[in-house]
């Protein structure tokens, strides 16, 4: 597993733990490290993904409720909601190119969703590449 990789899973725990109790983001950020060890480098990397994901939360919720047809934003799983803020949050600060980002949160929705969710994540997330490049 790459450590870009690593750190993607690392970020989604914390934003799932942020989501649930909205503890303020350093608090989950320093209650999480203390039990998940991890090179400086994942941890940078999962610290800004995590912190530009919190700050920029109801920006990407409205990207995701645009993008998720007939879906209501509390009607999608919090694990999945999450994987799609992360996933938003990357394709618009370009940490990767966006064929990697989908590819990337498509892993996560197989590591920690449902069977169903990699279809569900790949079309929204296809939708809202296409909505940020015009």
């Amino acid at each position: 597993m790459t450590l870009r990789r690593k750190a993607r899973e690392f970020a989604l725990q914390m934003l799932f733990e942020w989501d649930m109790t909205r503890q303020d983001p350093a608090r989950v950020e320093k209650l999480f490290w203390r039990s998940a060890p991890a090179a400086a480098g994942t941890r940078e990397f999962a610290n800004r993904l995590f912190e530009g994901t919190v700050q920029q939360a109801e920006a990407l919720d409205r990207v995701v409720a645009k993008c998720a047809e007939n879906w209501r934003l509390d009607r999608i799983a919090v694990i999945d909601r999450n994987i799609l803020r992360l996933a938003i949050y990357e394709l618009r600060a370009a940490t990767a190119p966006p064929k990697v980002v989908i590819d990337e949160a498509l892993e996560l929705g197989k590591k920690f969703s449902s069977a169903e969710a990699p279809a569900f994540l790949n079309g929204v997330l296809d939708a809202a590449s296409k909505s940020l490049l015009t």
